[in-house]
Formats: structure tokens, sequence, C-alpha cells
């Protein structure tokens, strides 16, 4: 493992009796880096995420963290990673201030470190006037800022953030996205799985998609978007009845399968705006109505239909149910 690798691992298998949750993953994050590991639902991302946490252990393969094996030295992992769940693991009973203690003590931080920490965090996530109040009054994006902030009690170097933003409103996403970008400006490697395509187009540099356990793609977005080539053209017609004759007009306009989306259809194509004019002439022959039509960019909703078939979703792959979400110590 190179010095300038925060994370690597290679052919990590995991299994849960009859089921293969990975099957030979092989995943590199640079230092300093925001890796996004992504993929449809049943992929493999948490359970990757948890091995490499300590939290589960590989059936076959190697994974390290900092340099340290996640078998064979566990305990120098958890020192140099934060962790932060899909679901907000606080004590709602307690206090923001008071969890943020408790984080503190289960790494065995001294309490003049963790005093002086947690108000550097409370302030930076702006929870300081929310601070002594029972968490049990917090908004959704106030737990989800606090959970991360607990995360960060010790300074990890590397932070892994198995889709931090679930659930979160529009404007409470953003406000996350501005603190991981902060984190990493300060020098912090994250991993970072997501179910939002725009989430991993903002904040990774560098994207690994998955599927059954597999890496299928891996590079930048600009990259992955270039893989299914050119712009794509997509109409929305009036009547969804013509959607699948509005899919076949499009399919002899274009270089690639179209897509169908109840009253939508998009589909790959190249000539720039002139296959505008075509598919409106092609479409009109046809006696299709449309009520919207648009020339863009494949986004990455287009390379993760193209790559794996399916639609990205919050994963909930057959695994033996999540308890409280551990914090590493």
């Amino acid at each position: 493992m190179a010095d300038d690798q925060a994370v690597f691992a290679e052919g990590v298998v995991k299994r849960f009796g009859d089921v293969v949750a990975l099957d030979g993953m092989d995943l590199t994050v640079e230092r300093g880096q925001v890796v996004g590991l992504l993929g449809p639902n049943g992929a493999g991302k948490t359970t990757m995420v948890r091995i490499l946490s300590t939290l589960l252990t590989p059936t076959e393969g190697v994974a390290r963290v900092a340099g340290f094996d996640v078998v064979r030295q566990p305990d120098e992992v958890r020192r140099v990673i934060g962790l932060t769940g899909q679901y907000a693991a606080v004590d709602e009973y307690l206090t923001g201030r008071e969890n943020l203690r408790m984080f503190g003590g289960l790494y065995h931080l001294e309490s003049s470190y963790v005093k002086r920490r947690s108000q550097e965090l409370l302030d930076s996530f702006e929870l300081s006037e929310a601070a002594d109040r029972p968490v049990r009054t917090y908004s959704g994006g106030m737990r989800r800022r606090l959970d991360l902030a607990s995360s960060l009690i010790a300074k990890p170097s590397i932070l892994f953030l198995d889709e931090p933003t679930t659930g979160l409103d529009p404007r409470s996403r953003l406000g996350m996205w501005a603190v991981i970008e902060g984190l990493v400006a300060e020098g912090t490697t994250v991993l970072l799985t997501t179910q939002y395509l725009e989430e991993a187009d903002q904040l990774a540099q560098d994207i690994v998609v998955i599927d059954h356990g597999r890496v299928i793609a891996h590079g930048t977005a600009e990259a992955l978007k270039d893989q299914i080539g050119g712009d794509r053209i997509e109409i929305t017609v009036m009547n969804i009845a013509q959607a699948g004759a509005a899919a076949e007009v499009l399919r002899s306009l274009g270089n690639g399968a179209p897509l169908v989306e109840e009253a939508k259809v998009s589909a790959p194509v190249s000539g720039g705006s002139t296959v505008m004019i075509s598919a409106i002439r092609a479409l009109d022959s046809a006696g299709i109505e449309v009520t919207d039509l648009l020339l863009r960019r494949p986004t990455l909703d287009d390379v993760f239909m193209s790559l794996t078939g399916h639609a990205a979703e919050d994963e909930q792959q057959a695994q033996p149910k999540r308890g409280r979400k551990g914090k590493t110590s």
C-alpha cells in the first residue's frame, strides 16, 4: 500500500450465508480525496464501508486503512477514522453537548480537550444555540449535523460517510455538502456512499460505480459521462400511450437505446442542435404530440442506467439487520 493511499482493498468478498454481498471488490482512495461509492439497490456499498470501518470481517480479500489491516489491526484503524452511517446515532435524551462529550469519552480523550473540541464542533455545525437542548427537540438536519460532528470529535484523518444526507430536505442537504467540502479543504479524506447522484457530482473527485458487489466503472464524473457518449435528447409526450412510439422515433435518430419513464423519453444522440430539427420533423410525421423537448449533457443518472440497467436507489441489501450504529472507539 502506497503512502499516499488512505484506503486500499483488493479482492474483497463478503458472504451472508448464500448471499454474496461483495464479489471481489477492489477500491483505492488517495489521501485528501473525496471518493464517491455509487451503485443501485443492493450493490454492496454499505457492506464495503462496514468492512473498512471494522464493523464487519471480510470473507476473503485484503483491506487496509491508513496502512493498517482491518482484520489484524482493527484498533489502529479505529483510531484514525470517523464513521457516519445512514441513520443518526445520537442519544435523543442527551443534549447536543452531552452527546459530543459522550463520544469523546468513548475515544478515551482528555476531558479538557473534549470540552474544547465539543464547542469547536458546535460552532462549526451551527449548533451552539441548541447545544444544551435535548436532541429529541432537534430537526432531522440538526441531528445529522450532530451525528457528523460526533464522528469528528477525535479529528480523524479518514472519514466514512454512508449516505449522510438520506432523509434531509434540500436546504439541509446543501448545508451538509458545505460542511463536507470544508472538511476536505482542511485535509480530511472522505469515502462517500450516496443515493443522490448530484451529490457525487458535486463532492467527489473520483467515482467508483459498483453493481452486484463488483466495480463496473471508475473515473471522474465527466469521464463516466463521456463513456456513454454525446448529448441526450429528452422529450415529454402529451399522451403517455405514445411513449413507446416516441422511443422508436428517437432510436432511429440516436446512437443508443432509449429510456422510457412514463411520459418522458430520452436517448443518446450525436449531431448537436441539428438533431433537434430532425426529431421535431420525425415526431410530427409519426403524429406524436410533445409538451417538452430538450437537448442536454448526460447526467450521472444516465450513467447508472447505461452501466447497470437500474436506477440508483437507497441500498437495502440482504444482510443482518443493523443495530444502533457504532461509532469507532
